[in-house]
Parts: C-alpha cells; structure tokens; sequence
C-alpha cells in the first residue's frame, strides 16, 4: 500500500521538528526541502537514522530542488523569515510573499493534487499567496494558526486551574496575530464554561497571554521563535487529512459567506478530512464578538490588499 508523500518546505526548526513528527507519527513518507546545500539531507538522514530505534517505516529525504517532491500528497510550507527588531509588519509580509510565491509555484507543478498547509508568519496573508500561486481551492490551501493559539490558551488554563491540559477545550478565532478573538464563553474544562470556574480578571489575564502569541518565547529565548508547538499543530492537521478523521479543528480559512466574511483568510473551526478544507462550523457570536471578528478580518484583509495586483497570474 502506497504511503502519503508529504513535503515540508524549509528546514529550520518549524520544518525540521515537523517533520521529525511526521515520520515517528507514521504519517506518510517526508521530503524536506531547503535552498541551504546539505540542511536538509544532513537533517533527513538524521530523522531516518532513528527510525530503527523508534520502530517507523516512514522515509524521509532533504533535497534543495523540488523533483524529489513530485507527487506528494500534502505541502507543508514553513520556509521564511522570521520578524527581526527594526523589521516592520510590511518589511516582513513582503519578504516572505516573495518566498512563499516562489516555494509554492515550483512545488505545485510537481503535485497538482496536493494539499498546502501553510506556516509561514504572516499566517493568513501567507495563506491568500499561497491560495493565489497555486491557483488550488480553498479546500486544499489552509492555514495553521488556530490550533497554535488554541493550545497555548488550554496550556495557560491548565497551568491557572492545575488541570489536565487534556481537561481543556478552548476556541480562538481570527487572524494569527493581536487581532485574534479568544472566546471565554466556548472555552471550557471538563464541558464547564470557564466563565463559571475563574474570575472575569484572572480569564482576562489569560486571554491577553495568549494573543502574545509565541512574543513571550522570542524574549525568553532571546533569539528564534516557537517550534515544539507549531510543529504539533502541523501533526494534528496532517493526522487529520491523512486519515480522513474529520477532525473539526481551528484553521486560517478562505471564507466565502461564513460569519459574514468574504474573500479573506481568517481563523475558524473548519473540518479536515481527506479532501482537506470539508466544511467550516459556522455559529452565532454575541455582537461584540461578532465585531472583534470582523475588525480581525479587516485587518488581515487590508494587510493582503498590499500585495502585487499582479501575484500568481503569470
């Protein structure tokens, strides 16, 4: 039985770590590609090498071209830069359009069919270069983001409540960044609303720690970014496809109508299967989030307006 291909774009420690989770999670076979002569194949034969000790038949491979890559099932694209001190949000959005545009069109000639599961900062604009290159439809070019904040607010619950973080539910909305929209009222433990078990300023507290994002990591690291839970979000959504799950899970996704938005990536509960995208959970927000959420896509919308007019039509 043949196994998934599945390629990730960059060789950093988002890529690397995620596809070290790819291959020991049995998911399918991996390709890590990289433009840096060696990254990746030193990397790869590294990832491979263990595969006798932790008991997986999944091949990985690094290449710096993109033959390697042909036919694969799902892209997985985390190559880019990250935001260094003096770098504004358009210096970075501009740098990594270029990036992601000429990652995404050289590997989807070589897999027409596959799935983009895109990574790279900033997410959701990332997502409609993405979406605009390969030309795909929104169910096969979406985002991860979601599932980042989401586990970073139910591990920032836990650690408040000394719970289980398997106890916690949580759901944010919204673009990838400080326009994200916790929802308190859906976040619960054990099915109780947290709204019931903590105090208005201790879930306040909370709320604002997440929308950091991983900016409290960068100042404890002092240098890099975030990659152990990126890379787990990668998984959920790669477990999901691969095994046609069906898992409803936060994903930056091209709305077309849903919670009243149109032609723009925003984070929501969408259902990932086998397809990719299979449907978005819409539901009704209370008027305040309802403008949260839409003043979060306005912003994401207004961010994407400033890409080149002529992107992904050559």
């Amino acid at each position: 039985m043949r196994k998934t291909k599945i390629t990730v774009i960059g060789a950093g420690n988002v890529g690397a770590t995620t596809a070290h989770r790819l291959a020991e999670g049995h998911l399918g076979d991996v390709v890590l590609v990289d433009v840096l002569e060696g990254v990746p194949q030193g990397k790869a034969l590294d990832l491979y090498q263990a595969a006798p000790v932790v008991h997986h038949d999944c091949m990985v491979v690094g290449a710096n071209d993109y033959d390697a890559t042909a036919g694969s099932d799902i892209v997985v694209m985390t190559a880019g830069f990250a935001r260094k001190p003096g770098m504004s949000r358009d210096d970075l959005q501009d740098a990594n359009a270029k990036v992601v545009a000429e990652c995404i069109s050289r590997v989807v000639r070589k897999s027409r069919d596959s799935i983009i599961i895109m990574v790279t900062n900033p997410l959701d604009v990332m997502c409609e270069v993405a979406r605009r290159v390969s030309g795909f439809p929104r169910e096969r070019v979406v985002g991860m983001a979601g599932i980042l904040d989401t586990a970073r607010m139910r591990a920032f619950i836990a650690m408040e409540m000394g719970v289980s973080t398997e106890s916690v539910f949580a759901l944010v909305l919204g673009g990838h960044g400080d326009s994200m929209v916790p929802l308190p009222r859906y976040t619960t433990v054990s099915g109780v609303p947290i709204t019931e078990l903590l105090p208005k300023d201790r879930i306040d507290a909370i709320v604002q720690r997440t929308a950091q994002g991983g900016g409290e990591i960068v100042k404890l690291l002092k240098t890099g970014s975030a990659y152990y839970a990126p890379a787990a979000g990668v998984f959920e959504m790669v477990d999901s496809i691969v095994g046609d799950r069906k898992k409803v899970l936060p994903c930056s996704v091209y709305l077309q109508g849903e919670f009243g938005l149109k032609d723009v990536y925003i984070g929501v509960p969408a259902k990932l299967g086998a397809k990719g995208m299979e449907g978005v959970f819409d539901f009704k927000l209370t008027a305040e989030e309802k403008a949260l959420l839409a003043k979060s896509a306005g912003d994401v919308a207004s961010q994407a307006a400033k890409l080149p007019a002529d992107l992904g039509k050559s």
